[in-house]
């Protein structure tokens, strides 16, 4: 089992910047892909970003409109979510999983999760 620990959440102004991280531990790890999802209150967990761990390509949710920037760092089994531009509507329970399976934008692809970091973001 692989164990996913997330950081850099928090409280934040609208129109600002938040960087998310998520780091794999307890064995090999070398999944398909990694992916950040959000979940807000009475919301479904929805995609947010993906990139494939070999060969770092994106995927981006719509609703990011180009504020997200999903990255990796294979070294050290790390994946960022890079936040700028901030909106209210942002405000979730932000999650990164790993994946062993083509299809990064369904959820139920995903095998491991980490315990979700909150992002509020206030107007």
């Amino acid at each position: 089992q692989v164990q996913l620990v997330e950081s850099g959440g928090g409280l934040v102004q609208a129109g600002g910047s938040l960087r998310l991280s998520c780091a794999a531990s307890g064995r090999t790890f070398s999944p398909y892909a990694m992916g950040w999802f959000r979940q807000a209150p009475g919301k479904e967990r929805e995609f947010v970003a993906a990139i494939t761990w070999s060969g770092g390509v994106t995927v981006y949710s719509d609703f990011v409109k180009g504020r997200f920037t999903i990255s990796r760092d294979n070294a050290k089994n790390t994946v960022y979510l890079q936040m700028n531009s901030l909106k209210p509507e942002d405000t979730a329970v932000y999650y990164c999983a790993a994946s062993r399976r083509i299809g990064v934008r369904i959820r139920d692809n995903y095998d491991n999760w980490g315990q979700g970091t909150q992002v509020t973001v206030s107007s």
